[in-house]
Protein backbone atom coordinates (compact mmCIF):
# COMPACT_ATOMS: atom_id res chain seq x y z
CA UNK A 1 0.00 0.00 0.00
CA UNK A 2 1.38 3.41 -0.97
CA UNK A 3 0.40 6.85 0.22
CA UNK A 4 -0.32 7.93 -3.33
CA UNK A 5 -2.88 5.14 -3.64
CA UNK A 6 -4.67 6.46 -0.55
CA UNK A 7 -4.42 9.96 -2.00
CA UNK A 8 -6.03 8.79 -5.24
CA UNK A 9 -8.74 6.92 -3.31
CA UNK A 10 -9.65 10.06 -1.34
CA UNK A 11 -9.61 12.21 -4.49
CA UNK A 12 -11.99 9.88 -6.38
CA UNK A 13 -14.31 9.71 -3.38
CA UNK A 14 -14.40 13.49 -2.96
CA UNK A 15 -14.67 14.31 -6.68
CA UNK A 16 -17.24 11.60 -7.42
CA UNK A 17 -15.41 10.12 -10.41
CA UNK A 18 -12.08 9.06 -11.86
CA UNK A 19 -11.97 11.78 -14.51
CA UNK A 20 -12.48 14.69 -12.11
CA UNK A 21 -10.03 13.12 -9.65
CA UNK A 22 -7.41 12.90 -12.42
CA UNK A 23 -7.92 16.60 -13.21
CA UNK A 24 -7.47 17.48 -9.53
CA UNK A 25 -4.34 15.36 -9.27
CA UNK A 26 -3.03 16.61 -12.64
CA UNK A 27 -2.42 13.08 -13.97
CA UNK A 28 -4.08 10.93 -16.59
CA UNK A 29 -7.27 9.03 -15.70
CA UNK A 30 -5.73 5.65 -16.55
CA UNK A 31 -3.09 6.15 -13.84
CA UNK A 32 -5.78 6.84 -11.25
CA UNK A 33 -7.76 3.75 -12.32
CA UNK A 34 -4.65 1.57 -12.25
CA UNK A 35 -3.61 2.63 -8.74
CA UNK A 36 -7.14 2.26 -7.34
CA UNK A 37 -7.28 -1.24 -8.84
CA UNK A 38 -3.98 -2.16 -7.18
CA UNK A 39 -5.22 -0.81 -3.86
CA UNK A 40 -8.44 -2.81 -4.10
CA UNK A 41 -6.47 -5.99 -4.82
CA UNK A 42 -4.14 -5.23 -1.90
CA UNK A 43 -7.07 -4.71 0.49
CA UNK A 44 -9.19 -7.50 -0.96
CA UNK A 45 -12.36 -5.38 -1.11
CA UNK A 46 -13.90 -3.09 -3.77
CA UNK A 47 -13.69 0.57 -2.84
CA UNK A 48 -16.13 1.84 -5.49
CA UNK A 49 -19.26 0.65 -7.22
CA UNK A 50 -18.80 1.41 -10.90
CA UNK A 51 -21.70 1.60 -13.32
CA UNK A 52 -22.76 3.46 -16.44
CA UNK A 53 -24.45 5.96 -14.15
CA UNK A 54 -21.22 6.86 -12.39
CA UNK A 55 -18.89 5.94 -9.57
CA UNK A 56 -19.83 5.86 -5.92
CA UNK A 57 -18.25 4.53 -2.77
CA UNK A 58 -18.91 0.91 -1.91
CA UNK A 59 -19.83 -0.12 1.62
CA UNK A 60 -16.17 -1.02 2.21
CA UNK A 61 -15.07 2.30 0.69
CA UNK A 62 -17.31 4.25 3.06
CA UNK A 63 -15.79 2.41 6.05
CA UNK A 64 -12.20 2.89 4.88
CA UNK A 65 -12.38 6.50 3.65
CA UNK A 66 -12.03 8.11 7.14
CA UNK A 67 -9.03 5.89 7.88
CA UNK A 68 -7.42 6.79 4.55
CA UNK A 69 -7.86 10.48 5.35
CA UNK A 70 -6.36 9.91 8.81
CA UNK A 71 -3.35 8.12 7.31
CA UNK A 72 -2.73 10.99 4.89
CA UNK A 73 -3.09 13.52 7.70
CA UNK A 74 -0.58 11.54 9.79
CA UNK A 75 1.86 11.54 6.88
CA UNK A 76 1.46 15.32 6.58
CA UNK A 77 2.20 15.69 10.29
CA UNK A 78 5.34 13.60 9.90
CA UNK A 79 6.51 15.84 7.06
CA UNK A 80 5.75 18.96 9.08
CA UNK A 81 7.62 17.60 12.11
CA UNK A 82 10.62 16.66 9.99
CA UNK A 83 10.65 20.14 8.46
CA UNK A 84 10.51 21.69 11.94
CA UNK A 85 13.42 19.52 13.07
CA UNK A 86 15.43 20.56 10.00
CA UNK A 87 14.61 24.21 10.70
CA UNK A 88 15.43 23.94 14.40
CA UNK A 89 11.92 24.96 15.47
CA UNK A 90 11.20 21.58 17.07
CA UNK A 91 13.14 19.08 19.13
CA UNK A 92 15.12 19.30 22.38
CA UNK A 93 18.01 21.63 23.21
CA UNK A 94 20.07 20.91 26.34
CA UNK A 95 21.55 24.15 27.61
CA UNK A 96 23.90 24.86 30.49
CA UNK A 97 23.13 28.26 32.02
CA UNK A 98 24.63 30.89 34.29
CA UNK A 99 22.97 33.27 36.70
CA UNK A 100 22.33 36.59 35.00
CA UNK A 101 21.23 39.98 36.29
CA UNK A 102 18.12 41.88 35.18
CA UNK A 103 16.19 38.84 33.91
CA UNK A 104 18.00 38.77 30.59
CA UNK A 105 18.18 34.98 30.30
CA UNK A 106 14.44 34.62 30.97
CA UNK A 107 13.75 37.29 28.35
CA UNK A 108 15.99 35.53 25.83
CA UNK A 109 14.29 32.18 26.44
CA UNK A 110 10.89 33.83 25.93
CA UNK A 111 12.09 35.17 22.58
CA UNK A 112 13.38 31.70 21.68
CA UNK A 113 9.96 30.22 22.46
CA UNK A 114 8.38 32.73 20.09
CA UNK A 115 10.90 31.93 17.33
CA UNK A 116 10.77 28.14 17.77
CA UNK A 117 7.54 27.21 19.59
CA UNK A 118 8.13 23.46 19.30
CA UNK A 119 11.68 23.56 20.64
CA UNK A 120 11.96 22.30 24.23
CA UNK A 121 14.88 23.74 26.17
CA UNK A 122 16.21 21.71 29.08
CA UNK A 123 18.22 23.95 31.40
CA UNK A 124 21.07 22.79 33.59
CA UNK A 125 22.69 25.12 36.12
CA UNK A 126 26.01 23.87 37.43
CA UNK A 127 29.50 25.19 38.25
CA UNK A 128 31.63 26.09 35.20
CA UNK A 129 33.78 22.96 35.43
CA UNK A 130 30.69 20.70 35.44
CA UNK A 131 29.15 22.60 32.54
CA UNK A 132 32.39 22.22 30.58
CA UNK A 133 32.57 18.48 31.29
CA UNK A 134 28.92 17.99 30.26
CA UNK A 135 29.57 19.90 27.04
CA UNK A 136 32.62 17.80 26.18
CA UNK A 137 30.83 14.52 26.94
CA UNK A 138 27.75 15.39 24.87
CA UNK A 139 25.36 15.66 27.82
CA UNK A 140 24.81 19.32 26.84
CA UNK A 141 24.31 20.74 23.36
CA UNK A 142 25.54 24.20 24.38
CA UNK A 143 26.38 26.15 27.52
CA UNK A 144 26.71 29.74 28.63
CA UNK A 145 29.93 30.77 30.37
CA UNK A 146 31.06 34.05 31.89
CA UNK A 147 33.64 33.97 30.38
CA UNK A 148 34.38 30.69 28.60
CA UNK A 149 37.71 29.00 29.19
CA UNK A 150 39.95 28.72 26.14
CA UNK A 151 39.27 25.05 25.49
CA UNK A 152 40.17 23.18 22.27
CA UNK A 153 37.23 21.67 20.45
CA UNK A 154 34.74 24.35 21.50
CA UNK A 155 33.29 27.20 19.49
CA UNK A 156 32.76 30.32 21.62
CA UNK A 157 30.19 32.89 20.48
CA UNK A 158 29.95 36.19 22.41
CA UNK A 159 26.46 37.26 23.46
CA UNK A 160 26.78 39.82 26.29
CA UNK A 161 29.42 41.97 27.95
CA UNK A 162 29.05 43.21 31.53
CA UNK A 163 30.96 45.58 33.80
CA UNK A 164 33.08 44.33 36.65
CA UNK A 165 33.13 45.70 40.18
CA UNK A 166 35.84 45.72 42.83
CA UNK A 167 35.44 45.61 46.59
CA UNK A 168 38.06 47.02 48.94
CA UNK A 169 38.18 48.52 52.45
CA UNK A 170 36.04 51.65 52.64
CA UNK A 171 38.87 53.56 54.36
CA UNK A 172 41.49 52.71 51.72
CA UNK A 173 42.62 55.66 49.52
CA UNK A 174 41.58 53.80 46.35
CA UNK A 175 37.99 53.66 47.64
CA UNK A 176 37.82 57.42 47.23
CA UNK A 177 38.22 57.04 43.46
CA UNK A 178 35.03 56.68 41.37
CA UNK A 179 36.74 53.85 39.45
CA UNK A 180 39.94 52.58 41.07
CA UNK A 181 43.01 52.17 38.89
CA UNK A 182 43.71 48.51 38.15
CA UNK A 183 47.48 48.97 38.20
CA UNK A 184 47.33 50.31 41.75
CA UNK A 185 44.80 47.67 42.82
CA UNK A 186 47.12 44.94 41.53
CA UNK A 187 49.70 45.88 44.19
CA UNK A 188 47.27 44.80 46.93
CA UNK A 189 46.59 41.19 47.92
CA UNK A 190 43.82 39.80 45.73
CA UNK A 191 41.09 37.47 47.02
CA UNK A 192 40.14 35.49 43.93
CA UNK A 193 38.27 32.21 43.60
CA UNK A 194 40.55 29.30 42.66
CA UNK A 195 41.18 28.70 38.98
CA UNK A 196 39.33 25.36 38.97
CA UNK A 197 36.08 27.00 40.13
CA UNK A 198 35.91 29.36 37.14
CA UNK A 199 38.95 29.03 34.86
CA UNK A 200 37.80 31.65 32.38
CA UNK A 201 37.17 34.35 34.98
CA UNK A 202 40.37 33.57 36.86
CA UNK A 203 42.40 33.93 33.65
CA UNK A 204 40.58 37.15 32.69
CA UNK A 205 41.44 38.87 35.98
CA UNK A 206 45.00 37.64 36.38
CA UNK A 207 45.93 38.41 32.78
CA UNK A 208 44.46 41.92 33.05
CA UNK A 209 46.51 42.57 36.21
CA UNK A 210 49.63 41.19 34.57
CA UNK A 211 49.12 43.48 31.58
CA UNK A 212 49.12 46.68 33.66
CA UNK A 213 51.40 45.73 36.54
CA UNK A 214 52.28 42.24 37.73
CA UNK A 215 50.63 39.28 39.32
CA UNK A 216 48.89 40.66 42.44
CA UNK A 217 49.96 39.18 45.77
CA UNK A 218 47.60 36.36 46.82
CA UNK A 219 45.15 37.34 49.52
CA UNK A 220 43.17 35.25 51.92
CA UNK A 221 41.07 32.49 50.31
CA UNK A 222 37.89 33.53 48.52
CA UNK A 223 34.85 31.78 50.04
CA UNK A 224 31.47 33.22 49.06
CA UNK A 225 31.14 36.74 47.73
CA UNK A 226 29.29 38.05 50.77
CA UNK A 227 31.68 36.44 53.25
CA UNK A 228 34.69 37.69 51.31
CA UNK A 229 33.33 41.25 51.21
CA UNK A 230 32.72 41.17 54.95
CA UNK A 231 36.28 39.99 55.58
CA UNK A 232 37.70 42.70 53.31
CA UNK A 233 35.98 45.33 55.40
CA UNK A 234 37.15 43.97 58.76
CA UNK A 235 40.61 42.47 58.11
CA UNK A 236 43.59 44.39 59.51
CA UNK A 237 45.49 44.24 56.21
CA UNK A 238 43.90 45.75 53.05
CA UNK A 239 42.90 43.42 50.22
CA UNK A 240 40.44 43.47 47.35
CA UNK A 241 38.34 41.26 45.13
CA UNK A 242 36.63 41.60 41.76
CA UNK A 243 33.23 40.26 40.73
CA UNK A 244 30.35 40.67 38.29
CA UNK A 245 26.78 41.46 39.22
CA UNK A 246 24.31 38.59 39.57
CA UNK A 247 21.62 39.56 42.09
CA UNK A 248 22.31 43.25 42.52
CA UNK A 249 25.34 44.89 44.07
CA UNK A 250 26.01 43.92 47.69
CA UNK A 251 26.40 46.59 50.34
CA UNK A 252 28.28 45.95 53.58
CA UNK A 253 29.58 48.37 56.19
CA UNK A 254 33.30 49.20 55.95
CA UNK A 255 33.49 47.69 52.45
CA UNK A 256 33.39 49.89 49.34
CA UNK A 257 32.14 48.59 45.98
CA UNK A 258 33.33 50.52 42.93
CA UNK A 259 33.08 49.93 39.16
CA UNK A 260 36.21 48.73 37.39
CA UNK A 261 36.28 50.77 34.21
CA UNK A 262 39.37 49.07 32.81
CA UNK A 263 37.82 45.63 32.38
CA UNK A 264 34.55 43.98 31.38
CA UNK A 265 33.49 40.34 31.39
CA UNK A 266 31.97 38.61 28.34
CA UNK A 267 29.26 35.98 28.46
CA UNK A 268 29.64 33.49 25.62
CA UNK A 269 27.63 30.62 24.20
CA UNK A 270 29.90 27.61 23.72
CA UNK A 271 29.18 24.50 21.68
CA UNK A 272 31.28 21.63 20.29
CA UNK A 273 33.20 22.40 17.12
CA UNK A 274 31.39 21.59 13.91
CA UNK A 275 28.40 22.93 11.98
CA UNK A 276 25.99 24.91 14.12
CA UNK A 277 22.56 23.29 14.32
CA UNK A 278 19.48 25.33 13.33
CA UNK A 279 18.25 25.13 16.95
CA UNK A 280 21.51 26.68 18.16
CA UNK A 281 21.12 29.37 15.52
CA UNK A 282 17.70 30.28 16.92
CA UNK A 283 19.12 30.31 20.46
CA UNK A 284 22.02 32.56 19.49
CA UNK A 285 19.68 35.01 17.74
CA UNK A 286 17.38 35.10 20.79
CA UNK A 287 20.32 35.72 23.14
CA UNK A 288 21.75 38.51 21.02
CA UNK A 289 18.47 40.26 20.29
CA UNK A 290 18.21 43.43 22.39
CA UNK A 291 15.24 43.65 24.71
CA UNK A 292 13.95 46.00 27.39
CA UNK A 293 15.59 43.93 30.12
CA UNK A 294 18.87 43.40 28.31
CA UNK A 295 22.08 45.33 28.14
CA UNK A 296 23.68 45.90 24.77
CA UNK A 297 24.81 42.54 23.29
CA UNK A 298 28.16 42.10 21.56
Amino acid sequence: MELRQLQYFVAVAEEGGFGRAAERLVIVQSAVSAQIGRLERELGVPLFDRSTRGTRLSTAGERLLPQARAALAAADRIRDSAAALRDGTDGVLRLGVVQTPDGRLDAALARLAARAPGLRVRLRQAPPAERLDALRSGRLDAALFRPAPDTPGLVRLPVWRDPLHVALPADHPLAAEPSPDLARLARLPLRLAPRDRNPGFHALVTEACRAVAADPPPGEPFTTLRETLAEIGTAPEPSWTVFYEVNGLPGLPRTAVRPLAALTVPTVLAHPAGPRSPALGHLLAALREPGPALRTPI
